[in-house]
């Protein structure tokens, strides 16, 4: 009799459990600990959810304050430099759009850096073939050091209305360049497009 009663029961449960399996409590979500499991979960991320756009955005940020002004940065060897009593004639200027940056260092008789030029400034109307990079700089030269983090960084843009950054090091000496822009293409994996040039009209923007 006993035998019998096991049998059913062992029946009556094998019958109840898929049953009850909707209503059991679900097993807790895993929950990554650090930012390594973090890493790990995103990299087993299906592309389809996750893609390598959206990837990339999320390491920026989860390194932003670990990473250092010298792994944006222009080195100084890649740097052009504009002499302040070059003439912009055609060639000049064709050799400074060439190089793709927009800020030029200007340097005296003394190679010592006096000021900025600015690819605004070269587009101006006003420019004359006759005018020389020290007519033209811009006076102000801001710098940042080359162990700062990005997060000192982003402070120092904030702080001086600046985009672009002389690096030095401890020494003084110059080491590379940092602009806004490669900060914003570290952070959004791309630089961001956009054709619209009239910021400047209330009324145009607002019909956007």
């Amino acid at each position: 009799m006993d035998a019998f009663l096991r049998k059913i029961k062992l029946k009556f449960v094998k019958w109840l459990d898929p049953k009850l399996e909707p209503y059991r409590p679900k097993k807790p979500a895993f929950v990554p600990k650090d930012a390594k499991q973090l890493i790990d979960v995103l990299r087993r991320t299906p592309k389809s959810v996750l893609g390598e756009r959206e990837r990339d955005i999320i390491a920026a940020a989860m390194s932003f304050d670990s990473q250092y002004v010298n792994k944006l940065m222009v080195p100084e060897h890649e740097m052009v430099y504009v002499k302040a009593n070059e003439v912009l004639g055609p060639l000049v200027l064709d050799k400074l759009y060439q190089s793709g940056f927009s800020h030029f260092p200007v340097i005296d008789s003394r190679q010592e850096i006096i000021g900025v030029l600015h690819t605004d400034a070269l587009n101006s109307l006003k420019v004359k073939e006759t005018d020389t990079a020290k007519n033209l700089l811009d006076p102000k030269v801001y710098y940042v050091r080359s162990d700062y983090t990005l997060e000192q960084a982003v402070a120092a843009f904030i702080r001086t209305n600046c985009y672009f950054f002389l690096v030095i090091n401890d020494d003084e000496r110059v080491v590379g360049l940092l602009t806004y822009d490669a900060l914003i293409k570290y952070l959004l994996g791309e630089e961001p497009v956009d054709d619209f040039e009239n910021d400047d009209d209330r009324k145009l923007v607002a019909k956007r």
